[in-house]
């Protein structure tokens, strides 16, 4: 993806947010400059992987398979006992834009739809092996429970959200309109909690044919020097 292409879409992103009266806190609006001359500690930012998350999972085609993604607050994946025990993201999902199927090792989730269109999200039980069971699903839609045929779905709109628990395969994607999404959960943990039914890579190779307008997760080493 081109840097431009990555400051567009978080633009965007911004603007959808702001339209459905959602407020970001004000890091999520830090330039370069923004983020040089900060006096604050920017460790728990590393640490906590907190800020914008772009990806087109590996494929190259962001508009078919990808997603923006806000961390909000985290706990430190690697000091669990002495931080937050609970994270926040804001995601934004467009129509039919897919995110694969995957699960989450110990993550347990909650999939709010904030506003805008429907969300899809597609369920399977998980194999021993890590494959997709063929069983029904039992899941929790605001506190009823419901089942779920193999590879079926159900359809969040605003104001609906899914319990995904972890081992429990999901994959989602927009239908009628951009869809503004909210996500509630444990702790995160992007570099080992997340297992993907077919091989996808996490982060877009970028092209920078501009500096960035908002800093990535995975920005903050290359363009402030730190480190988790």
């Amino acid at each position: 993806m081109k840097r431009s292409q990555i400051n567009d879409f978080i633009a965007g992103a911004e603007e959808f947010a702001r339209a459905h009266h959602f407020h970001l806190p004000q890091f999520a609006h830090w330039n370069l400059d923004d983020w040089r001359n900060q006096a604050a500690d920017l460790a728990p930012f590393v640490a906590r992987r907190l800020g914008w998350d772009i990806t087109d999972f590996g494929l190259g085609d962001f508009v078919t398979c990808g997603l923006i993604l806000f961390t909000i607050r985290n706990g430190d994946p690697a000091r669990r006992a002495q931080t937050q025990a609970y994270a926040e993201k804001l995601l934004v999902v467009d129509v039919d834009q897919i995110t694969p199927l995957h699960f989450h090792w110990s993550k347990m989730e909650d999939i709010i739809n904030r506003g805008g269109g429907s969300l899809v999200v597609q369920l399977y039980n998980c194999t021993a092996d890590g494959g997709l069971d063929d069983t029904a699903v039992e899941v929790m839609l605001d506190g009823v429970t419901r089942r779920v045929k193999a590879g079926g779905s159900v359809v969040l709109y605003p104001g609906d959200s899914i319990t995904l628990t972890p081992g429990l395969y999901h994959a989602f994607w927009g239908e009628g309109r951009r869809v503004l999404v909210g996500e509630v959960s444990s702790v995160n943990d992007d570099a080992a909690d997340n297992r993907f039914h077919d091989p996808v890579g996490r982060f877009p190779a970028i092209e920078e044919d501009t500096l960035p307008a908002r800093l990535l997760v995975n920005d903050y080493e290359r363009f402030l020097g730190l480190t988790a």
